[in-house]
């Protein structure tokens, strides 16, 4: 079995392994689509979190489904994608039905090894059906759905005015999650022809460069004087997190999806005097996977719009540095193991 391991930051090697053995409680799916997300990057540049190497990056993957033990309702030869974070089942976060952020989470690709690889092994429990949809949209229901995990958190009601900071990938899904649940979306980011993606293909109304000065005043003036109620951090930008506490409206609720390694600083008078609310959204739930596949399948949200660049799997180790770089254009970058 080939697979492509991440050795240490700055580099890709391609390597061969045995294919798994099925184990019990355990499926094994032959990977078709690999989807390149931050996480994936950060890594390769060492600024990951939580992360150690070597490893076989991977988390956001579509397949076949070759075999599996203790898999009700599911059958050989079905495409499939499943819930990469791996959770323990006892502990105080399981019990209280997040198992998104379990005490002990092993996420696939960052904790143990993903599925940059021609086969993966994977908890049955984690298995989500493939509905008809295609290899790529199957591959974009993870990060989708971390947009709409950070969304369900934000418990955004109709008619509240969102600013979403950054339009990567992870704030596209954001974006279109806030909209589906009613709200009016401003995007914030320093890359223009992010900002003019979300214009064309999100429908996005109100864009702010971040670079240009009046953010404030630009934000006052969309929202008639209230500021944003909820404002969703997708930039895991240190500076751009600090920044965003003077843009929250009283009231409001700031959701981080974004992680970055440093401090969060910000001034404790003026975030209490607003009786603010500031949360994390760590991953998703399959609440949300199934509410992203529902979604798609019913062509409210089109995640194949998202996938800019695409090459298969051995051209994968050549192309992975240049990902970083903005002036690549690469919104999702899509590896095929056909």
């Amino acid at each position: 079995m080939k697979k492509l391991v991440c050795t240490q930051p700055g580099n890709l090697e391609y390597k061969t392994g045995e294919k798994p053995v099925l184990t019990k409680g355990n499926a094994i799916i032959k990977i078709k689509r690999i989807g390149i997300c931050g996480t994936d990057l950060h890594a390769f540049e060492g600024t990951q979190p939580y992360f150690e190497y070597p490893r076989i990056l991977g988390h956001e993957l579509a397949g076949d489904l070759v075999e599996f033990d203790d898999a009700p309702g599911f059958k050989t030869g079905e495409q499939v994608t499943f819930i990469p974070y791996f959770n323990c089942g006892i502990c105080i976060a399981c019990r209280s039905g997040k198992p998104n952020c379990c005490v002990n989470l092993k996420v696939c690709g960052v904790h143990i090894d993903g599925g940059m690889a021609e086969y993966v092994s994977v908890p049955s429990y984690s298995l989500v059906h493939g509905e008809g949809l295609s290899y790529d949209e199957l591959a974009l229901i993870e990060p989708l759905a971390i947009g709409a995990h950070g969304i369900a958190r934000a418990n955004i009601k109709k008619g509240d005015f969102v600013l979403v900071t950054g339009a990567g990938p992870i704030g596209l899904g954001a974006i279109e999650f806030a909209k589906i649940a009613g709200a009016e979306v401003i995007v914030l980011d320093v890359n223009e022809a992010r900002l003019q993606f979300c214009k064309q293909y999100l429908k996005v109304k109100h864009t702010i460069n971040a670079l240009e000065a009046g953010v404030f005043e630009q934000l006052k003036e969309i929202t008639r004087g209230d500021m944003p109620t909820v404002i969703i951090d997708a930039t895991g930008n240190q500076k751009a997190i600090n920044n965003a506490f003077q843009y929250l409206a009283h009231g409001g609720r700031f959701v981080l999806i974004g992680l970055q390694k440093g401090e969060i600083s910000f001034s404790h008078p003026e975030f209490h005097k607003r009786e603010a609310t500031l949360m994390s959204s760590r991953n998703a739930t399959r609440q949300d996977f199934e509410h992203v596949v529902v979604c798609t399948k019913e062509g409210v949200v089109d995640p194949k719009i998202y996938v800019t660049h695409k090459v298969n799997f051995d051209e994968a180790k050549r192309d992975f540095e240049s990902w970083l770089k903005p002036e690549t254009g690469v919104i999702k970058a899509m590896v095929s193991m056909d």
